[in-house]
């Protein structure tokens, strides 16, 4: 049993809007149950959907249709690393297609505000080469880009790309 399960805060009637794309994304991701609130509260009413419980890439996550009254920001982000370049455009793909928001460095934001970092491992394997060369020029050309090219930071990594 998982003892940590993060609760992420959405607008009323949003979690589990969010909960069913994140499953129709990601692979081992699906909403897992409902929660209708037992009595009224503040942004809500009794039988109101409050807690949807759902599990992305195989982590549980709580979403709670809290209200308007906080918002996500990029302080916290979720990493999803991809094997290869269809896998990065997949999501990249899906979550600006559906509302999000490009960012620079493989960062976006999806239609509810939370930050993912869609990251190739190639990229990482790059940035931690023990040629420190290869690396910054792997960092240099991951810093001019939104979605991560993977060719482009591998050719920059063997000092073969343009300048």
């Amino acid at each position: 049993m998982n003892r940590l399960v993060p609760c992420l805060w959405f607008d009323n009637d949003e979690a589990r809007n969010a909960a069913e794309f994140y499953a129709s994304v990601f692979p081992d991701s699906h909403v897992d149950s409902v929660l209708a609130a037992p009595a009224d509260y503040p942004d809500g009413g009794e039988g109101d959907e409050l807690t949807v419980a759902f599990t992305v890439l195989g982590h549980r996550f709580l979403g709670l249709n809290g209200g308007p009254h906080f918002r996500p920001n990029e302080a916290v982000s979720f990493q999803v690393l991809t094997a290869d370049q269809a896998e990065t455009d997949r999501y990249w793909d899906a979550i600006i297609g559906n509302g999000g928001q490009a960012s620079d460095c493989g960062w976006c934001k999806d239609r509810w505000g939370f930050s993912w970092q869609i990251t190739p491992r190639a990229l990482m394997d790059a940035m931690a080469d023990p040629d420190r060369a290869a690396a910054r020029r792997a960092m240099e050309a991951m810093m001019t880009m939104q979605k991560i090219d993977i060719a482009t930071i591998q050719a920059a990594r063997a000092g073969t790309g343009s300048r």
